[in-house]
């Protein structure tokens, strides 16, 4: 079963490639000029990212990092 796409938006059917999709975001948010820098930890059960703020930096799930860039790239797409 692979990743659904429906107008651009993509359906997650595991964490790994939720998990992908949320390092694409950061991608994204970099090149747009929305965050400075982002770093996803791997470890054997779960990933972890970290997206710099002015106020924190702390470890987000997956499913926090995805939803938190969603909405900072979700008003760039097109």
């Amino acid at each position: 079963m692979g990743v659904v796409q429906i107008m651009n938006q993509h359906l997650f059917h595991d964490e790994i490639t939720l998990a992908e999709q949320a390092e694409e975001l950061a991608k994204k948010a970099i090149k747009l000029g929305l965050i400075p820098s982002f770093v996803v930890r791997h470890f054997p059960d779960s990933w972890e990212f970290y997206i710099p703020n002015e106020k924190e930096s702390a470890a987000l799930t997956p499913e926090e990092a995805y939803l938190q860039l969603k909405k900072l790239t979700g008003t760039f797409s097109k």
